[in-house]
């Protein structure tokens, strides 16, 4: 029987560790496509961890077909979405929470990426978020300090395999901050991966929200994404630290976080991301990008 499509060859690299899963995309799609009446609408699109198939509804609604490995990070996907105000994120159609598969409305193929003003896209980007951090978290999302608390766990092991002895001292300090605000977590439900590729256009709002990894924590924890992403915007100013900290200004004045627990929690995301690249002897250093953030807002 020949398979309905090709999974998109990044896949293969990025889920390496889950390559049965993705033998088994096709047919799991046609289950889905049987199961929800739904037609295919066009060739396979993908995320870092999903495949995402254009579909048209027996109604002849245009949405998209997401399929992923179920993990916690996905798990309450669909949750998030549908808890969220509906005008600032796309909206959910479908889902099955035991495979984390998702039929979502389908937007336009434009993000907050391809906005060319790169403080228009930040302030949308802080409204959104604003939005978003109103809610707060339902029962049973997964929660940030216990996020934290397994960052803590694995760092003794992992920090001294850093090269430089002072980056080692520096992330133990990111460490200590990071036991230091856990102890007030928060409670609002966050999107964890908030950047300017995860705000589409749409036809029923200017800019929707897709693609959370949830939690249930303090907003603050949101900001380091949007101080990573567009990076060569931030390069081509000519003043690489001033970029950055206008851009967390911004955030910070936008979204009326408090600063000190802004920057606190974007040194955490740097540990997290410190952490994440060690254990997976992707690096003995710190990301260069990181330190530059690090450095421009405190």
């Amino acid at each position: 029987m020949t398979a309905l499509f090709a999974v998109p060859p990044p896949l293969f690299e990025t889920l390496s560790d889950r390559l049965p899963w993705l033998e088994a995309v096709p047919t799991l799609a046609a289950a889905y496509l049987d199961r929800w009446q739904l037609t295919l609408d066009g060739r396979p699109l993908h995320g870092m961890a999903s495949v995402v198939l254009p579909v048209v509804r027996r109604d002849g609604t245009p949405a998209m077909l997401k399929l992923q490995p179920f993990d916690e990070e996905n798990a309450d996907e669909a949750l998030a979405l549908r808890s969220w105000p509906r005008d600032a994120v796309v909206q959910v159609l479908e889902d099955d929470p035991s495979s984390a598969t998702i039929l979502l409305e389908r937007l336009e193929p434009r993000s907050l990426s391809e906005v060319a003003d790169d403080t228009e896209a930040t302030r949308i980007l802080a409204e959104l978020l604003v939005r978003l951090n109103g809610v707060p978290a339902p029962a049973g999302v997964r929660r940030l300090s216990e996020v934290v608390a397994e960052m803590l766990d694995g760092a003794p092991a992992l920090i001294p395999l850093l090269s430089d002895p002072a980056q080692q001292s520096l992330v133990r300090r990111y460490a200590a901050q990071a036991a230091e605000l856990v102890q007030e977590p928060g409670d609002r439900l966050l999107h964890w991966d908030l950047h300017y590729g995860n705000v589409l256009a749409g036809r029923r709002a200017p800019w929707l929200v897709i693609d959370p990894k949830p939690l249930a924590g303090d907003p603050a924890f949101e900001v380091f994404q949007v101080l990573h992403n567009r990076w060569d915007d931030l390069v081509a100013t000519g003043d690489l630290r001033g970029a950055i900290r206008r851009r967390f200004d911004l955030m910070v004045e936008v979204t009326g976080l408090e600063r000190d627990r802004a920057v606190g929690w974007t040194m955490v995301r740097i540990l997290q991301n410190v952490l994440w690249d060690l254990a997976g002897a992707q690096d003995d250093a710190i990301d260069p990008d990181h330190l530059e953030i690090a450095r421009a807002i405190v």
